[in-house]
């Protein structure tokens, strides 16, 4: 599957409400097998449809060697809580210190539609929040405290990337409805 170009900070499709799928069909198949292309070429440990341009609530992950996809999430997270350092695909190059819940239960769907749920702590419970996020339009710098936010934007203003033309999409291969920004 093609790998698809990565949405940059500024890209208003990463701060709008991704839309539940309704569709089980071969277009997401299509959409999930190009995150996690996508995911993988990049590399990262996760990757959101809003991140390439799919307004859809679909995200991939690859965590511990394991590569895997949720639709439609819903979190249950643990009252206890892990720091740790955080980056995001939107914005190269950074990496902050961000608290999460140390571990979290997903529900959802597969890529045919089937429910599954999700067990995870440590790296993988943080790369399901942190993409869930996503979906909500929240990016992690958001989670950050005023010094460290103040930093990372600092950080952001001074990158190579920030500000860059936001890419062209011409034809979205995948059926979004309208979803797609």
């Amino acid at each position: 599957m093609p790998i698809q170009p990565i949405r940059l900070f500024g890209d208003p499709v990463l701060r709008a409400k991704a839309q539940p799928v309704t569709d089980f069909d071969k277009e997401l198949r299509r959409l999930v097998e190009d995150l996690t292309d996508t995911m993988l070429e990049a590399p990262g440990a996760g990757l959101a449809a809003p991140q390439i341009g799919v307004g859809l609530r679909v995200f991939t992950w690859y965590v511990d060697g394991e590569a895997g996809h949720l639709v439609n999430p819903d979190l249950t997270l643990s009252d206890q809580i892990q720091d740790g350092d955080e980056g995001c695909l939107s914005l190269p190059g950074l990496k902050y210190d961000c608290r999460r819940a140390l571990s979290v239960v997903a529900r959802g769907f597969n890529m045919f539609g089937d429910p599954v749920q999700i067990e995870g702590s440590e790296l993988l419970a943080r790369a399901i929040q942190h993409e869930t996020d996503h979906l909500d339009g929240v990016l992690f710098i958001d989670r950050l405290d005023d010094a460290a936010r103040k930093a990372a934007m600092r950080e952001i203003r001074e990158s190579e990337w920030f500000g860059l033309d936001k890419p062209t999409v011409k034809v979205s291969p995948h059926a979004t409805r309208g979803f797609a920004l």
